[in-house]
C-alpha cells in the first residue's frame, strides 16, 4: 500500500473509522503484560483505550496507564484501566498515541489539533519506545502543507508571541471555544480555548515545512511559547491502517 496515494483519495467517515479501529487494535494487541504505558489523546487513541480495556477484561492484561490529557484520564477510568500520574513513575515502557500528520520515512509528526500537545510531548519524552497509530489519510508528503501547527503559549502577552511567530513566516490564529477545534469560523469574541495546562493555543499556518527540525527549534526559542505540535525524531514506530490492512513503519536508528 502507498498510504500517500490513499490519503489523496476520497475516504468515507465510516471507512476512516474502521481504519482507525484496526490500527488501534493492532497496537493494543502488542502491549506486553505489566507495561507502564503512556495513553494518548484523540479519537484514534481512545479506540486504543477501548481495545486495551477489552484485553484487561478478557485476558487479564495488567498495565498501568499514564494519560496525556484530562479527557484521556476520564475515559481510561470509565473503562477500568488503572492509571497513574507521570510523577508517580520513573519511566514509561512505551506510549501509544495518534497524530494529525505523519511524514514518511522520517516519522516526523504534527500533533495537537486536539489541544493536548504539551502533555503528549512530555509523555513521549518519558517513554522508552513510542508508537503512533493512524489511518492512511494522516500520511502527508510535506509537513504543514495540509494544516496548521498548533503552538501552546502562555496567555500573558500572547499577541506579542503571535507577532514573533509571524516573523517566522506563520499565520497564527488564536484557537477559541470549548471544543478542541481550530478557530477559523469561530464567532467573533469567542473565549480562547484553554489547554489542560491553562494556556492558549495558536494554530500557525506555515505552509509546507521543508526543515521540520529547524522550524521546531525556532518556534521553541520564542519567549512565551510553551511547546508546539512538531514532533521530530520522537517516534520509533507508526502503524498505518488503510485499504490493505495495517502497515508498520519504523524509524532507522
Amino acid at each position: 500500500m502507498d498510504p500517500q496515494q490513499t490519503a489523496t483519495g476520497a475516504v468515507t467517515p465510516e471507512t476512516q473509522l474502521a481504519w482507525k479501529r484496526e490500527a488501534a487494535a493492532f497496537a493494543a494487541d502488542r502491549v506486553a503484560n505489566g507495561a507502564t504505558l503512556g495513553l494518548g489523546s484523540g479519537s484514534t487513541a481512545e479506540l486504543a483505550l477501548q481495545a486495551l480495556a477489552r484485553r484487561i477484561r478478557d485476558e487479564g492484561l495488567r498495565i498501568t496507564g499514564v494519560p496525556t490529557s484530562e479527557r484521556t484520564r476520564q475515559v481510561a477510568v470509565s473503562l477500568g484501566i488503572p492509571i497513574a500520574d507521570l510523577d508517580a513513575v520513573t519511566t514509561l515502557d512505551m506510549s501509544i498515541d495518534g497524530a494529525d500528520e505523519v511524514l514518511l520515512p522520517s516519522l516526523d509528526l504534527v500533533k495537537g489539533h486536539g489541544g493536548a500537545l504539551l502533555r503528549e510531548k512530555m509523555i513521549a519524552s518519558a517513554s522508552r519506545y513510542r508508537v503512533i497509530i493512524v489511518d492512511a489519510t494522516k500520511i502527508v508528503q510535506t509537513i504543514g502543507a495540509t494544516g496548521p501547527i498548533p503552538v501552546e503559549v502562555i496567555p500573558f502577552g500572547w499577541r506579542h508571541t503571535a507577532a514573533w511567530l509571524e516573523r517566522l513566516g506563520a499565520r497564527p490564529v488564536l484557537r477559541t471555544g470549548e471544543a478542541a477545534e481550530a478557530s477559523a469560523g469561530a464567532p467573533a469574541g469567542a473565549a480562547p480555548y484553554i489547554t489542560d495546562g491553562g494556556n492558549y493555543v495558536l494554530d500557525c499556518a506555515f505552509g509546507a515545512i521543508h526543515d521540520p527540525a529547524g522550524t521546531a527549534s525556532a518556534i521553541k526559542n520564542i519567549t512565551g511559547v510553551v511547546d508546539h505540535g512538531l514532533f521530530v525524531m520522537m517516534t520509533e514506530r507508526v502503524h498505518v491502517a488503510g485499504p490493505n490492512g495495517v502497515q508498520t513503519y519504523e524509524r532507522s536508528l
